[in-house]
C-alpha cells in the first residue's frame, strides 16, 4: 500500500518559526523568490521537499550532517536494531535536557 503524503505548508512552518523568506530558503539553499513561487502553491521538488523536513521540522543542521554519520547510523540500524533503539531514546533523552 503507497502512503500519500499531506502537502506540506511551508508559509505556516516558516511563520511558526518567525522566519523572513530570505532566511528560511536560505538554510536549504532555495532563493527567497524560489521560495515565494514555491509559497505561493508551485510544485516542491521532493529534494526541496527532504530538505525542508530534515532542516525545519527535524531541526537538523545540515552543515555538520557527513555522509559517515549517515552511513553508521544506517549500518547500526541493520545490524543491531535494538541498539540503534536503545541509543536513539537516549539521544532524545539527552536532548530533551539540554534545552
Amino acid at each position: 500500500m503507497k502512503i500519500i503524503e499531506q502537502p506540506i505548508d511551508v508559509r505556516e512552518i516558516r511563520r511558526k518559526l518567525g522566519l523572513n523568506q530570505s532566511q528560511f530558503w536560505s538554510r536549504i539553499g532555495v532563493t527567497q523568490s524560489g521560495g515565494s513561487r514555491y509559497e505561493s502553491g508551485r510544485s516542491i521538488p521532493r529534494p526541496v521537499q527532504a530538505l525542508l523536513r530534515l532542516v525545519h521540522v527535524e531541526q537538523i543542521d545540515i552543515n555538520k550532517v557527513k555522509k559517515e554519520d549517515v552511513e553508521v547510523a544506517t549500518y547500526l540500524k541493520t545490524t543491531n536494531p535494538e541498539l540503534y533503539k536503545t541509543l536513539k531514546k537516549e539521544a532524545r533523552s539527552a536532548s530533551k535536557k539540554t534545552t
